[in-house]
């Protein structure tokens, strides 16, 4: 595996990438030597945060970690990571046979118990209204929810506001 470890607001010492390369690196035994590995050490006050992302043919491997403690992070990313391969193992490869060439055979071959299946408990229908996406955020506010659909009244689209860390808000946007 290729590392590419970049800090925010933090020094990349010499101990930190070789933590990175030896946690992460466990996770060697499921992809090829070629796949790359983006890491993102970053600090705000007491948030020792790590980003992981993982780019395969077809589908994107991601987690954050956030710790009072870099170290802590980084072994708890590893953690999360693993139980997502292991957990989607089916998906990624059948989805995306493209997909197979960044992984080992073994991981490929290997049957993993599925611990939890992805269920739809629940189908909701609604009518979507035209609105602008301030409007919706109000919305989404005012049902508590963390995220809202709604048909975007500048772009004629279907669009998605949702809730981020920090009271901040976020809009998705569909490319056509």
């Amino acid at each position: 595996m290729k590392f590419v470890i970049i800090g925010r607001n933090i020094d990349v010492t010499e101990g930190l990438k070789v933590a990175v390369q030896d946690k992460i690196g466990k996770l060697e035994r499921y992809f090829t030597p070629e796949t790359e590995v983006h890491v993102t050490l970053s600090v705000e006050k007491d948030r020792q945060k790590i980003e992981v992302t993982i780019p395969v043919k077809g589908s994107i491997i991601r987690s954050e970690q956030v710790s009072s403690d870099m170290y802590v992070s980084i072994d708890l990313v590893e953690e999360i990571i693993e139980r997502q391969l292991k957990k989607y193992k089916t998906k990624l490869v059948d989805k995306h046979q493209a997909a197979a060439h960044n992984f080992k055979q073994e991981y490929i071959d290997k049957d993993y118990m599925e611990d939890e299946e992805i269920k739809i408990v629940r189908t909701k229908t609604f009518d979507i209204k035209p609105m602008y996406p301030e409007d919706a955020c109000v919305q989404m506010e005012l049902l508590g929810h963390s995220f809202f659909v709604f048909n975007n009244a500048e772009t004629e689209r279907i669009s998605v506001v949702y809730k981020r860390k920090g009271n901040t808000y976020g809009l998705i946007e569909p490319e056509i």
